[in-house]
């Protein structure tokens, strides 16, 4: 299919020679010639090349309407009177590339064709991640920091690894990580879990079979450490296998050879391999319930991934970035996370460790009405027995402080009032500051509460509540009959 096109230049002959030229080369053309037609125009094209210099509504003004109402389409802007200052407010206000005039066909076509492939490349890379559900190790707090030095050092070597922690932990997502930091990053990457093929089928998926070689075995499959030819085999719940797929495992790491199910031969394979486990293997190993020989194989490099417990203060951190990953990957609406919601979800003991935090943090982007997601949201949707695991914690600007730890240096001024307002007799006072307050502002905006909303950085629909809050019934009904809000 033809990339799409749109020209925006008030200049006709402009318009008609980059139609002429971009038809040529194979691209469906749009031209118009006023910026308010390119901003209904631009979400339906592939890329715009778009004149700064018009009558009326400029390029830099159609440039900033675009970005304002998120249209992400590649822009490339055009000048006759091309210098560095012009070229830098094009860039901040969304450009991609800059072309003076007069225009080079070849230059023309080059701008287009790298803004093109990098639109293509960021919407595949961003299918790729959202099919996969690949995310970024995200943390601060020392036992995370470790964690990403383990990989930095393991990823380019070719030892076997042995990623060692609870469910929900990211142990795939650390070993996407290695993988990707690896010498077979170019490779497959090839995931088994262990714990959800039944035992009878285990060594068949690992090595493959021949047809016939056993009742249902209809057709000849390929096993997955030859489909991780080349690349990474990632062997998760390998406390799940059966000791005889063990052994072939084990066969595969010592010479190299898969042995597919009813083949009288083997086949050399070179794949990289990590394996994952929640249990205690060294356990397993005393009971008889799985080889040491293979274990010592494995653990070449052994990696342990903490419990959230271990590093509450990563919380708040991981809440936004699973919040904003959630609303770019659904094309959903962003939400802000106060610091008394994110203090409450630091506090809790999260048994299912990252996973569990995940999964509440969508269910509270999707449940929660209204853009501000507080405390009081967070309780009902915690899990009945998620408890707090320790002391009170609080939340600064999106870091966790404990009670008791003292910040370095002297306290914000509205951590110093949130620890004044406390105490009940000057919480009346807050509460009578604050409506004044709202007040005010109200009538310094003609009672719109939209631009108070604005002026105040609140959403609109938080000062509603707060107009409710302190009976200020009158101007709230007044500014909605004025902006006509039901």
């Amino acid at each position: 299919m033809a990339y799409r096109v749109l020209i925006c230049d008030d200049e006709a002959d402009i318009r008609e020679s980059l139609r002429v030229l971009l038809t040529d080369e194979g691209f469906e053309v749009t031209a118009v010639a006023a910026g308010a037609n390119a901003v209904a125009e631009a979400p339906d094209h592939d890329a715009v090349l778009l004149d700064i210099k018009m009558a009326g509504q400029d390029g830099l003004e159609t440039l900033a309407q675009l970005r304002r109402r998120g249209v992400t389409t590649p822009v490339i802007m055009i000048s006759g009177h091309g210098d560095v200052r012009t070229a830098m407010e094009a860039v901040r206000a969304g450009a991609n590339d800059f072309l003076e005039k007069p225009l080079s066909s070849e230059h023309v076509l080059n701008a287009l064709r790298r803004v093109l492939d990098s639109s293509r490349l960021a919407r595949e890379n961003e299918e790729l991640r959202r099919r996969l559900g690949i995310t970024r190790l995200v943390g601060s707090a020392p036992v995370m920091k470790k964690l990403l030095a383990d990989v930095a050092k393991a990823a380019p070597t070719p030892a076997t690894i042995l990623i060692v922690g609870p469910s929900g932990t990211g142990k795939e997502l650390v070993a996407r990580s290695i993988h990707e930091g690896s010498a077979v990053r170019s490779g497959p990457f090839v995931q088994v879990n262990c714990a959800a093929i039944p035992e009878t089928l285990i060594e068949s998926e690992l090595f493959g079979h021949e047809k016939g070689s056993f009742t249902g075995a209809e057709r000849k499959q390929v096993g997955k450490f030859v489909e991780a030819d080349g690349g990474t085999i990632f062997l998760d719940e390998i406390g799940d296998m059966s000791l005889s797929a063990q052994a072939k495992v084990l066969r595969v790491l010592q010479e190299g050879e898969v042995e597919p199910v009813g083949s009288p031969r083997v086949v050399r394979v070179k794949v990289r391999v990590i394996a994952a486990t929640n249990r205690d293997l060294t356990k397993m190993i005393g009971q008889g319930k799985f080889r040491e020989d293979l274990y010592y194989r494995l653990a070449v490099i052994p990696i342990p991934t903490p419990a959230l417990a271990d590093h509450p203060e990563d919380v708040p951190a991981l809440v936004l970035h699973f919040a904003d990953l959630f609303a770019r990957t659904n094309n959903y609406r962003p939400k802000r996370f106060t610091d008394d919601a994110l203090a409450a979800l630091a506090a809790r003991a999260w048994p299912g460790n990252v996973r569990e935090l995940k999964n509440l943090v969508e269910r509270l982007m999707i449940m929660t009405d209204g853009d501000v997601i507080d405390a009081s949201d967070v309780e009902p949707s915690a899990a009945p027995d998620a408890a707090p695991q320790g002391p009170p914690v609080v939340v600064r600007g999106g870091k966790v402080v404990r009670e008791g730890e003292e910040p370095e240096g002297p306290l914000p001024v509205d951590e110093v009032w949130g620890r004044l307002v406390a105490i009940p007799a000057l919480q009346a006072f807050q509460d009578e500051a604050e409506r004044l307050y709202l007040v005010a502002k109200l009538a310094e905006n003609g009672g719109n509460v939209t631009r108070t909303a604005e002026a105040i950085e609140t959403p609109r629909s938080n000062l509603y509540k707060k107009l409710d809050r302190y009976g200020l019934k009158r101007e709230r009904d007044e500014a909605r009959r004025e902006e006509g809000t039901p």
